[in-house]
């Protein structure tokens, strides 16, 4: 028999694999930024993606009345079946029948629809697999991937093409380890919004390779006028779909955490293993808040039609400011929107030589004008930055006033750029107006 005799061990407590191995991309990127804000300016964050961060868009009584109603109940007190309330299931199968035929047995209630994210991914990656996700696109897949030993590969979005799927990057892409394609769609943080047909472009892809889709789809419904929202499931034959959802963003409410993950699987491709896996799944917190749940109903059934165009007709009114403020700025080239709650902004880094990097860019805007965009490297899409449109109409147009008054301070002379030209950095062409306008 052997004894530890007292003061012979050393504490030696290590965190686990998962927990060392996982990163919030977004956050380390900012956090490692020298973003100290011009004292002289009041900071204007367009960095945050919680529409509420501004207190002026706020959900309507409706939504409010049913988690009042909520807390009196008992039965909001209590647990809750893992996969979620049987009648709270059939109201968000009814709220998503658009999506193609759902049943409350397709539906799993979720904290969020970043859990609702994990648990797609888990329940169809394992260690040494991976999944291709979009460039520019939202990190939060790498951050629940890598601790788990699941790469993530990219496949590229066409920029100058409304940020539509690089088709033939994104088959190269596959190989035997894929577990699925992640279709961001309405788009963070491009704000692209995909036609049906180039959803079938995909789905065809995704079949000939027999590889299942993640649909991100937090953003459904949040389309500027002149464009149409259609869920990828809503088309598939044979591709099963994992679609994840919530009222996050539509309803105004990311604090209250529901979201849910909505199976759809016509050729019962998932029925074997998959299904029961997400049960599975659920049991790891006992189901999302009952308190929220129990007021789902109601939110998805009485928000006002009225309250949803508001919105959009404000969201698309933003992005067209911006959108006519930043395509006049010397050096800038913003991708217009059509839909979601963001617009992402290219930087020409050439005609700004002093910034080795949109890092520098981002950094220096910070410092002298106060505003903060989040750099591209956020997406892995350097060169570029993101801007959210749902500050104050006042804001917004602060915020591009002030970012025009650092281009213009910062953006190359013919002259320099003449000596960069000549030490061999490649110059992108130079429109006249840039010189016209640097007053």
């Amino acid at each position: 028999m052997s004894h530890r005799l007292r003061g012979s061990q050393t504490w030696e407590v290590r965190a686990s694999a998962l927990a060392r191995k996982t990163h919030n991309v977004i956050r380390e990127i900012v956090e490692n930024l020298q973003v100290e804000p011009n004292p002289n300016k009041p900071l204007i964050a367009l960095s945050i993606g919680d529409p509420t961060t501004f207190g002026n868009l706020n959900p309507p009584d409706q939504v409010l009345q049913a988690v009042r109603d909520s807390i009196e109940l008992l039965k909001s007190r209590s647990y809750g079946p893992g996969k979620g309330h049987q009648d709270v299931r059939e109201a968000v199968a009814e709220y998503c029948s658009h999506q193609g035929p759902v049943t409350p047995d397709d539906v799993i209630l979720c904290s969020g629809c970043s859990h609702a994210i994990e648990m797609a991914v888990t329940v169809l990656a394992d260690a040494g697999q991976n999944i291709l996700v979009p460039r520019p696109g939202f990190l939060i897949y790498r951050t629940l991937s890598e601790g788990l030993g699941i790469e993530i590969k990219y496949y590229n979005l066409l920029p100058d093409q409304q940020w539509i799927v690089d088709l033939e990057d994104l088959e190269n892409q596959i190989d035997d380890k894929t577990a699925a394609i992640v279709i961001i769609n309405p788009s963070n943080p491009c704000g692209s919004v995909y036609s049906k047909e180039h959803l079938t472009e995909i789905l065809d892809v995704a079949s000939r390779n027999c590889v299942p889709i993640i649909a991100d789809e937090i953003y459904e419904h949040m389309v500027f006028s002149g464009n149409e929202y259609h869920a990828i499931s809503s088309l598939s034959t044979d591709v099963p779909v994992l679609s994840c959802g919530g009222i996050t963003k539509r309803f105004l409410v990311p604090g209250w955490r529901m979201g849910w993950v909505i199976i759809h699987d016509r050729q019962k491709i998932f029925e074997k293993e998959v299904r029961e896996g997400l049960n599975n799944m659920t049991t790891r917190i006992l189901g999302p808040s009952t308190l929220v749940q129990r007021a789902l109903p109601a939110i998805l059934q009485l928000t006002p039609q009225s309250f949803f165009d508001e919105v959009l007709l404000f969201l698309e009114s933003q992005a067209k400011l911006a959108y006519e403020a930043l395509r006049r700025i010397p050096g800038l080239r913003p991708v217009m929107p059509q839909g979601a709650m963001y617009m992402m902004i290219q930087i020409k880094m050439s005609l700004f030589p002093q910034f080795k990097s949109e890092l520098q860019f981002v950094e220096r805007l910070m410092s002298e004008q106060s505003v903060f965009c989040l750099p591209g490297k956020c997406f892995a899409f350097p060169n570029y930055m993101r801007i959210v449109l749902t500050v104050p109409e006042d804001v917004l147009r602060e915020a591009c006033d002030r970012i025009t008054v650092f281009c213009r301070e910062h953006v190359a002379s013919r002259d320099t750029l003449k000596e960069v030209d000549s030490n061999t950095v490649s110059v992108e062409p130079v429109d006249e107006v840039i010189f016209a306008n640097k007053t």
